[in-house]
């Protein structure tokens, strides 16, 4: 299993001191009742007022370093050992783009409470995903690519314009997350038909496309001034894992043509 990935063991080693630091973490908030270092180094915040050392909210922290610990690990690893494939320039440019995204959305949950600039980043980036994306799929597909620049693009407007102190009305965000929600449907069901991306890393997508609406049912059982936040990394490190798993698989060898590439670019 340590060689299938060209970066095993850089990414055995870093989760395993993530792993280590969460679990003296976890020693310290039951030995003192202190939930500080666990939620920074899960939330990377200070500890939320008001919020109690309890079972539960010991527990959903225990959630949250848990999913950045598998995070970490399969984002880091690479992709699957062996001769890389041929790549044009756009592939080339959407394995950076779909790894600059995951690194986005990272350093969205570290800088949320120090930079609201970040939120900008992360949408511009995504734009870009989503035009890269079209050009590698190939095809004509302008419903798709409609709604992924209304849907990033618009979020990268919306948040310029709340940085620069004028908020767009709650409708316009609405459908910004309706139409990227629709773009990212799209993009899961082509990368199901391509054979350059595998059945694990559709399934990653779909699985943090639906996550938040359960975990949303599970909100009203729980304290929700930490459970909101705690819950909330769940579906982010399923995005970051489907974001680099998708710039992995597209570096692996390539046994036939992808079906839907065969429409014209």
């Amino acid at each position: 299993m340590l060689r299938r990935h060209r970066s095993t063991l850089p990414a055995l080693l870093i989760t395993g001191l993530y792993g280590a630091a969460l679990t003296v973490a976890v020693v310290i908030a039951l030995i003192s009742g202190s939930l500080g270092p666990l939620w920074w180094l899960t939330l990377f915040a200070p500890v939320a007022e008001g919020v109690a050392a309890t079972g539960q909210n010991l527990l959903l922290l225990v959630l949250a370093g848990l999913s950045w610990t598998w995070g970490i690990w399969q984002i880091l690893r690479r992709p699957p050992a062996g001769p890389p494939s041929q790549q044009d320039r756009n592939t080339r440019r959407l394995r950076v783009a779909l790894y600059a995204s995951a690194a986005t959305t990272l350093l969205l949950h570290v800088t949320a409470s120090i930079w609201a600039g970040t939120v900008v980043i992360d949408s511009a980036v995504m734009c870009v995903v989503v035009l890269l994306f079209m050009r590698v799929l190939g095809g004509d597909r302008p419903y798709m690519r409609g709604a992924g620049v209304l849907g990033y693009g618009g979020f990268t407007v919306i948040e310029v314009f709340d940085l620069a102190g004028w908020p767009m009305p709650g409708v316009a965000e609405m459908i910004c997350g309706l139409t990227a929600l629709a773009w990212w449907a799209l993009a899961l069901q082509a990368q199901r038909y391509d054979d350059r991306w595998g059945t694990v890393t559709v399934v990653y997508g779909i699985a943090g496309l639906v996550s938040p609406f359960f975990l949303t049912l599970a909100l009203p059982f729980t304290d929700e001034k930490s459970a909101v936040e705690a819950l909330s990394v769940v579906p982010s490190v399923l995005i970051m894992i489907w974001l680099a798993r998708s710039a992995h698989d597209l570096a692996a060898s390539r046994h036939q043509p992808a079906a839907q590439t065969t429409l014209g670019a």
